[in-house]
């Protein structure tokens, strides 16, 4: 039994090929990869010239955020695009599996901005909100696929509050 075997979750090849033949996923790669050639559209056009107007610590900043975007972004283009590898039998869902074709998980980062006096552009704020948050849905999507770790819902924070205030006061909230 190969390592991908041993550390792999029960039913990932029917997961995985389940969720490259689907309408969801067709959806999330079209999205996705628009994302990405808008993020290099901006950068290369417009994004030049937000970074002109920009002082010496907000043009470090610019940078830094622009190279983990699209750093994020690639990763997120990789794992989209295995998975259409996967949808057209170019790779079996095994071999997507393995640890080199997963997603990396997301790095904390220290707030970038204000840098001085300069804000983050909001076209760049916007597209590293919408890379972030694509990012870590694909996580979850890969957790579940390959790990077999199902999706945690939010907790209710009403919930939450009922249940506390049923047991501070023995009542019941129904």
């Amino acid at each position: 039994m190969s390592p991908v075997d041993s550390d792999r979750a029960p039913g990932v090849e029917s997961r995985v090929s389940e969720f490259a033949a689907s309408e969801l996923f067709r959806r999330l790669f079209r999205d996705g990869m628009e994302l990405v050639e808008e993020t290099a559209g901006y950068l290369d056009g417009a994004g030049r010239e937000d970074a002109k107007r920009l002082g010496r610590s907000g043009a470090l900043a610019y940078a830094s955020e622009s190279m983990s975007l699209t750093t994020q972004l690639m990763q997120c283009a990789s794992w989209l695009l295995t998975q259409r590898a996967v949808a057209e039998g170019d790779m079996n869902p095994v071999e997507a599996a393995e640890q080199r074709y997963r997603l990396t998980p997301a790095r904390r980062k220290d707030a970038l901005w204000p840098a001085g006096d300069d804000h983050c552009p909001p076209r760049l704020g916007d597209l590293a909100l919408r890379a972030a948050t694509l990012h870590e849905r694909l996580a979850r999507l890969d957790r579940s696929l390959f790990d077999g770790e199902a999706a945690q819902p939010a907790p209710n924070p009403v919930a939450g509050h009922l249940s506390r205030l049923n047991d501070a006061f023995g009542r019941s909230s129904g």
